[in-house]
């Protein structure tokens, strides 16, 4: 049984540099963000790359929403296969004005890649974990900003979308003994809002349920997807630690999902890693556990919110699952 929140829940030219007299890490030398900027319909956010973790990559910014009492919160997680991306894709997931006229705050998060994380094992806990430990820190910030503890969903896109759904999905990964505060406090979400998301890692699965998968043998330091699959039973441990599908039960969060494209069950996609046949498995295990869940993409049957942004609205001004 999961522990609920209990209210509601490169530079590739530093060889040499030490013969000249420099001690510089290749991740030191990656500055966060580098010349990305924030679509114009964003506004100016409140407090600019906020280090939330020890890597130079953990950093997020911070919308604060005009309000008298606490505040609910977004956290956007950035899509790009956990090898790219920033936090500056805000808008593409989310409407940040939208949000704050309702007077929900907003946060963007950046955090390490797979090129990252290849110490870790497998890589893709990396950033993983520092979304969760984005959501813990902004947490430790509530009375600070102003922030609402019970009211804090996650979003984004692909693998960003990804790393919400685990979040969303995993045990709370708050540790009450730990020296760290951040540490101590709740990762679990109110809701979580994902787009164009990957709801399982296990290739297996993703095979069966889309015939031309061929996305996540990276996340598990593999070279190809046929060696994924080959490995699947040994690296088994893993998968039912980092895959969403596999975490999700009865008591995890209300999630909507959405894709701009309708599925085709049973046949190749155009495009298998943003497949909404991930949405529909997903939306059906949900409704067998009785977690609600609103899958959305053209043509799609009882659709109550036509956005992420609306959903959120709803959710987090509103009632919500409790």
């Amino acid at each position: 049984m999961k522990k609920c929140y209990p209210t509601m829940l490169s530079l590739c030219c530093l060889v040499g540099m030490q013969g000249l007299g420099f001690e510089a890490r290749a991740e030191e030398a990656e500055a966060p963000s580098k010349k990305v900027a924030y679509a114009e319909s964003v506004p100016a956010p409140t407090l600019t790359n906020v280090r939330y973790g020890k890597h130079p990559r953990c950093v997020l910014d911070f919308w604060k929403a005009d309000s008298d009492k606490p505040s609910p919160l977004v956290i956007s997680i950035h899509g790009g296969g956990w090898n790219g991306g920033s936090k500056e894709q805000l808008e593409k997931f989310v409407n940040a004005s939208e949000l704050l006229d309702a007077g929900i705050s907003v946060a963007a998060i950046n955090y390490r890649l797979i090129k990252h994380s290849k110490d870790l094992e497998p890589p893709v806990k990396g950033p993983l974990s520092d979304a969760a430990r984005a959501v813990q820190f902004l947490r430790s910030k509530a009375e600070e900003w102003n922030i609402d503890k019970s009211r804090i969903a996650a979003t984004g896109g692909s693998a960003g979308a990804c790393s919400s759904l685990w979040v969303a999905y995993h045990d709370d990964l708050a540790d009450p003994d730990s020296d760290d505060p951040v540490a101590r406090e709740s990762s679990r979400l109110m809701c979580v809002a994902p787009s164009r998301v990957q709801s399982t890692l296990d290739p297996e699965q993703m095979k069966d349920w889309i015939p031309n998968s061929k996305y996540g043998a990276h996340a598990f330091g593999m070279v190809s997807f046929d060696q994924f699959l080959a490995e699947r039973d040994r690296i088994m441990p893993w998968l039912n630690e980092y895959s969403p599908y596999s975490l999700l039960s009865d008591d995890d969060p209300e999630t909507y999902i959405f894709y701009p494209i309708a599925p085709a069950k049973g046949k190749a996609e155009r495009d298998p890693t943003h497949s909404a046949v991930f949405g529909v498995k997903l939306q059906e295990r949900c409704k067998e556990l009785g977690v609600p869940c609103e899958l959305v993409y053209p043509g799609a049957p009882g659709v109550k919110h036509q956005s992420t942004t609306e959903f959120l609205i709803s959710r987090l001004k509103g009632e919500g699952k409790k």
